[in-house]
């Protein structure tokens, strides 16, 4: 495979290892350099698949100063490979402002498909998905009661992604605002050993992840309002 200068996104599993492109450890293999999100996370992937492409760290805290500088770097002519912890970048994760930064600059940006969480979360839930929202995080505080309220109107199935001490607070919320009966789908741990999905009610959801507290990735998908 012929790897041309350009930016490269590239999604990596989001559990297990095996889900990952053949593309995607060709284009890794062959750019000039990764961007990482971690490169401690990253390099166990990596590592996996015999890649030593160099690594440079690309996070939200540092993403902001280091856009012009990339910008730069692939004018002069060298390949970059953007990926994330899991998933696909710029989904819930860093990337959207070099892509930006990239069109505004006319550099060809090339997003492999590949692995992201909410699909599968979305296809197992049993929920309509012909017509859907991805809603990502809430907000943790300020503007979260403002966008509940918006919420309990949306008529499309509606998907969230959550860490697992927050879970039980956000089901409180769904049935709160959504109300009790509202049916969500909760999918924890996608791809890995310990998958499971669990579907209901809200108020049976809730009382589910209560009495076993969740552990690892979670995507929340709801269903509209009716």
């Amino acid at each position: 495979m012929d790897i041309t200068s350009k930016l490269y996104i590239v999604p990596t599993p989001i559990g297990n290892l095996k889900d990952i492109t053949f593309r995607a450890i060709e284009v890794l293999k062959g750019a000039d350099l990764i961007l990482a999100e971690d490169t401690r996370t990253s390099g166990k992937l990596l590592k996996h698949y015999g890649i030593a492409t160099p690594m440079q760290s690309h996070h939200m805290h540092n993403e902001h100063k280091t856009v012009k500088g990339l910008v730069e770097r692939l004018k002069s002519g060298i390949s970059i490979a953007l990926i994330s912890d899991a998933g696909t970048p710029a989904i819930s994760d860093p990337g959207f402002l070099l892509v930006r930064a990239c069109v505004e600059n006319n550099i060809e940006v090339d997003c492999l498909p590949g692995a992201t969480a909410f699909v599968p979360a979305l296809v197992n839930s049993g929920l309509p998905n012909d017509k859907f929202v991805f809603e990502g995080f809430l907000p943790v505080k300020k503007g979260r009661q403002t966008r509940l309220i918006l919420l309990a109107e949306e008529t499309r199935t509606m998907i969230f992604y959550e860490s697992p001490h927050k879970l039980i607070k956000t089901l409180g919320h769904f049935c709160e605002y959504f109300g009790e009966d509202r049916l969500v789908s909760v999918s924890r741990e996608l791809s890995k050993l310990y998958e499971e999905t669990i579907r209901g009610t809200a108020k049976y959801v809730l009382k589910y992840y209560t009495s076993k507290p969740p552990k690892g990735e979670i995507v929340i998908v709801v269903a509209g309002k009716d």
